[in-house]
């Protein structure tokens, strides 16, 4: 039965679907710069960020996700760059996003930011179709694997913040690319799979509950045709701006820890667990995700309490 379910799920991520979801991530509010590039150089220093994720654990071709970013301001501007590398293995696909931004920020209030950000992204797929089960020799399917597909995208946001609250709205990629093209092969209508257009809001704003006590509800929404509407609450408390606790709600899919430590000025590491609250729960074992972001700070632009996003 195992074995079967997992023919069906990985199957219909590499072949058969008519949408793709972007990668997903527990701790979406450490990694923004992967959905909006307006969020380039917000945290005012160099910040660089790497991330793994180990999806649906003891599910054989489940996700895993490694990304790796920085962005940082420009000096004596209002510009912001950043770059990140995104890879993404499900099954017998292997993807990698490399990707460039560029932000501008507006000064709106004593507070508060503006900032636009657009996004240019390299998309690198490989399929190995041999690693599936194939019950037919003659099956079509097995002859056409793909090799480094390379195909363009652009995307935009807007990110508006200041050091309590932030609220983001963004389309990381404008552009549907169809991965297989019927006209080139025996595959009929509903074996085209095609990457939609996802559309995220995303919003958080810090509490100070105590001189010792922060807390930050976050949340994050994902839209994108032919896919359920992903909904993911957040709440994280921050002790002595230092340690962060706190637990996640993915609507009708899975909730989550989630813990951090800020081990210096510099280091911050920090870790998630998933739990599903469907019937995929029977065939894993949850999933895990770590992180880990390095800052450079100069002397003079050290702040005294940490940013908590």
């Amino acid at each position: 039965m195992k074995k079967r379910f997992l023919i069906f799920i990985v199957t219909l991520v590499a072949a058969s679907s008519y949408a793709q979801q972007d990668s997903q991530f527990t701790n979406y509010m450490y990694n923004t710069i992967n959905i909006n590039p307006a969020y380039a150089g917000s945290r005012g220093v160099l910040s660089v960020f790497g991330l793994h994720r180990n999806q649906w654990v003891g599910l054989d071709g489940a996700p895993v996700t490694n990304t790796f970013s920085l962005n940082t301001p420009i000096n004596n501007s209002n510009f912001g760059i950043g770059f990140s590398i995104v890879n993404d293995r499900i099954g017998p696909s292997d993807e990698n996003s490399i990707s460039a931004d560029v932000s501008y920020s507006i000064k709106t209030s004593e507070t508060f930011k503006l900032s636009f950000g657009i996004k240019a992204t390299a998309n690198l797929l490989n399929v190995d179709f041999t690693k599936l089960n194939i019950y037919n020799p003659g099956d079509a399917l097995a002859r056409y694997n793909i090799d480094n597909r390379f195909s363009p995208n652009v995307g935009a946001g807007i990110y508006f913040h200041s050091n309590k609250t932030y609220v983001g709205l963004s389309v990381p990629n404008f552009l549907e690319t169809k991965h297989f093209d019927k006209d080139e092969s025996s595959f009929s209508s509903e074996s085209v799979a095609s990457e939609r257009m996802h559309y995220y809001l995303i919003a958080g704003h810090v509490f100070d509950l105590s001189a010792n006590v922060k807390l930050k509800p976050a949340i994050l929404t994902k839209m994108v045709q032919g896919a359920p509407l992903q909904v993911d609450l957040s709440a994280n408390f921050l002790f002595n701006d230092k340690f962060t606790l706190g637990a996640a709600y993915r609507w009708d899919a899975a909730t989550s820890l989630l813990a951090g430590f800020q081990v210096s000025d510099s280091w911050f590491i920090g870790y998630g667990y998933d739990m599903e609250v469907t019937k995929l729960a029977n065939y894993n074992s949850g999933s895990h995700e770590i992180f880990l972001r390095y800052e450079l700070f100069k002397n003079y632009d050290k702040v005294v309490s940490p940013r908590f996003f």
